[in-house]
């Protein structure tokens, strides 16, 4: 049986989720955190929450490092290219 937890927009996570969602120790998250990959919304009782989008950035930082080898500064290069790659894809198909 599998369950699962639908993520709405107001939804924030903490480190520890984050980590749990994306099944590694929080370390990895905190790297991810240093390197500029993942950015840090609030911070509460020394608990940092994540914006929802948090999660798929994490899961791909993760994903480029395991499947591919590519380190942190790598990592956070690949990651803000395919931001523009979808920034200029959005920009295309919005009608003028």
């Amino acid at each position: 049986m599998l369950t699962g937890r639908i993520l709405e927009e107001t939804t924030v996570l903490t480190t520890s989720e984050l980590g749990r969602l994306c099944t590694v120790e929080i370390q990895q998250i905190v790297e991810l955190v240093e390197e500029g990959v993942l950015i840090v919304e609030t911070e509460s009782g020394g608990e940092w929450h994540f914006a929802p989008s948090s999660l798929r950035r994490a899961r791909t930082a993760i994903r480029l490092q395991r499947d591919l080898g590519i380190n942190l500064a790598g990592v956070a290069l690949a990651i803000e290219l395919l931001d523009e790659i979808a920034d200029l894809r959005r920009q295309i198909s919005l009608p003028r």
